[in-house]
């Protein structure tokens, strides 16, 4: 399976509305706290929005909802994998990434033959407070090694400018949140990572 360099993680199907008509052909919608109707609903649209510009979406968490909604993609963290019905995602036909941060994390997510493996942060993050310092570029060739042929999503701090050095250790695909979310003109932003991971694709 290959996965497009440019993954872009969003809290809203109103952001994949803004960005997904840009050329984003992976995105994932990372909602934590909803309500499981307005959450539904979210899915849905951003479902909706996603095929209609052939992009890749990926849930985040809400693996049953996933199904229901007849999603084909669906991102775990290491407590959400925990406690997730795994028998049930494979047999709902749901790909499956999971995220890892040191080597129990690793090899846990091995051990249930995802579809991709995460790896971050890779540099310092501002999007929420992480008990790990981060990864650097030779974690990401490591990781490569270990998790090959899967594909390996690097994420945490990353800009285009450090695009190439993710690429070049290894990663297949580079995750963005607060890089494109917070800046002060996200549409020419994504446009930027557009650009700047085509050559990788």
């Amino acid at each position: 399976m290959r996965l497009d360099p440019f993954y872009l993680i969003v809290d809203s199907s109103a952001w994949i509305e803004r960005l997904v008509p840009l050329g984003v052909k992976l995105v994932q919608l990372r909602i934590k706290e909803m309500a499981e109707p307005e959450l539904r609903t979210e899915i849905r649209r951003a479902r909706t929005i996603c095929a209609r510009y052939d992009c890749q979406l990926i849930v985040n968490d809400y693996w049953q909802l996933a199904i229901e909604e007849d999603c084909d993609f669906v991102h775990l963290g290491q407590e959400d994998l925990a406690a997730a019905d795994l028998a049930a995602i494979k047999r709902g036909g749901l790909r499956l990434g999971i995220s890892t941060h040191d080597h129990a994390e690793l090899a846990t997510a091995l051990a249930v033959e995802p579809d991709y493996v995460a790896l971050g942060p890779i540099y310092p993050t501002l999007l929420k407070k992480m008990k790990w310092a981060p990864q650097g570029l030779p974690r990401v060739a490591e990781w490569k090694k270990r998790v090959a042929p899967l594909p390996l999503v690097a994420i945490g701090g990353l800009t285009p400018e450090q695009l190439a050095g993710v690429f070049e250790h290894g990663a297949d695909s580079a995750a963005v949140v607060t890089d494109i979310l917070r800046n002060s003109d996200p549409e020419g932003r994504t446009r930027e990572w557009v650009k700047a991971t085509r050559q990788w694709r």
